[in-house]
């Protein structure tokens, strides 16, 4: 079971100190502004040209040379946290915004501390790439879908593996419903079997934990990359590799609406993320597009247009703010345009549809990105195998359009 427990940053004096990838840590010092399983960095928010500058202080962490101001880009520190070996998957926040997870394509979901970055634990028992993952209402109970052919509920604190979900194909998305009565499980194609919605029933008592399903759909072509339950339960919204949104009855299965080729996307689907109040959610596909849906009617609502296929879109639950995430890969950015290896994270205003700013930092595409639930910090995790925590500036809050 040791294998399984929850594996602290730093252990005792008479441990080895460090567990797991990266740099053995420094000792701590006073004038460090963050624990030293962290880095701060300064980081550059930039802006479409012609708009006004966002959000700029003076601070200065001691030791380091400030840099030179510049008319067009403010400064926020970003803490760069490095737990993975491989590239990232999927962010995740808890309800209460302290606790981050994150999933990569190594086989060992993390958590932090959302706040300064520091790595709390591991949960240790797949074995292949994470796809995704889930937090239950309070904080007890983690959910992870992996490449592994496996779906695992954790216990959030002592990091021990409660129960496994076997499938006969890899698991590509999961999510608890509201409740955390039930999860919505996709897998996908492989072999003589198709991609399928799975629904489980999560017991109160993991004792009394049951393997069946309640709930298989089946239908969709190629993967589905996300599924999330829509409003009270009764229905669950999917998208994948066919390009189309699909709203299904939770309860018998039955296909309810779907996007048409008019208003949907054009490549694949790579994320579904909701609305802070369950109303709305956004898609983010390779056609290098974002699309804002009604979550009742799959009415569209808006459409948010980049230079690059979008891997990764959230949105703000205190701002009318949406983030795009995504990039070309390496062996593909000659072929492009001349920005499209630029791999930064985009804000566009929500309702009317314009670009506000860019973070960059990430040296490869991004994969997930995450707004904490109380608005005011937002992470993003990428191909480099970096996730980078955010909190924005006092001047981010006052942006005119």
């Amino acid at each position: 079971m040791g294998r399984n427990r929850l594996e602290p940053i730093f252990k005792t004096a008479a441990g080895s100190g460090f567990d797991g990838p990266g740099p053995r840590p420094l000792p701590w010092h006073p004038l460090l502004a963050t624990p030293p399983s962290v880095w701060a960095l300064s980081l550059g928010f930039s802006l479409p040209t012609g708009s006004t500058q966002v959000c700029k202080h003076d601070r200065q962490r001691p030791g380091r040379r400030q840099a030179a101001p510049a008319a067009s880009t403010a400064t926020m520190r970003p803490i760069l946290m490095k737990g993975h070996e491989r590239p990232l998957t999927f962010l995740k926040y808890n309800r209460e915004g302290d606790l981050l997870f994150s999933c990569a394509k190594d086989n060992t979901p993390t958590v932090w501390f959302a706040d300064n970055g520091e790595r709390l634990g591991t949960y240790k028992g797949h074995n292949g790439a994470v796809w995704c993952c889930d937090v239950s209402r309070d904080s007890t109970l983690l959910i992870t879908g992996c490449a592994d052919q496996t779906a695992k509920l954790w216990d959030v604190q002592t990091g021990a593996q409660l129960y496994t979900f076997n499938f006969d194909s890899p698991v590509r998305a999961v999510d608890f419903s509201v409740g955390d009565k039930l999860a919505v499980i996709t897998t996908d194609p492989f072999m003589e079997h198709s991609s399928s919605i799975q629904v489980k029933r999560i017991a109160r008592d993991i004792s009394d934990q049951m393997p069946e399903s309640v709930l298989t759909i089946r239908g969709p072509q190629g993967r589905i990359n996300r599924a999330v339950w829509g409003p009270l339960n009764r229905t669950i919204i999917s998208g994948g590799e066919d390009a189309v949104i699909r709203i299904w009855d939770s309860e018998t299965g039955k296909l309810l609406k779907e996007s048409d080729k008019e208003s949907g996307h054009a490549k694949t689907i790579t994320s579904l993320s909701k609305s802070a109040d369950g109303s709305h959610f956004i898609s983010g596909s390779l056609d290098k597009t974002a699309k804002l849906w009604d979550i009742r009617t799959l009415t569209l609502l808006k459409t948010y247009v980049t230079e690059r296929p979008v891997n990764a879109c959230a949105i703000s639950p205190l701002l009318d703010h949406v983030v795009l995430g995504g990039g070309q890969e390496a062996t593909h950015v000659t072929m492009t345009s001349h920005r499209a290896g630029k791999f930064e994270a985009k804000f566009f205003h929500k309702i009317l549809q314009e670009e506000i700013g860019g973070v960059k930092g990430h040296f490869g595409p991004i994969n997930a990105l995450a707004f904490n639930p109380d608005g005011r910090s937002f992470s993003s995790g990428g191909e480099d195998g970096y996730v980078r925590l955010h909190h924005f500036d006092p001047d981010y809050f006052n942006i005119k359009m």
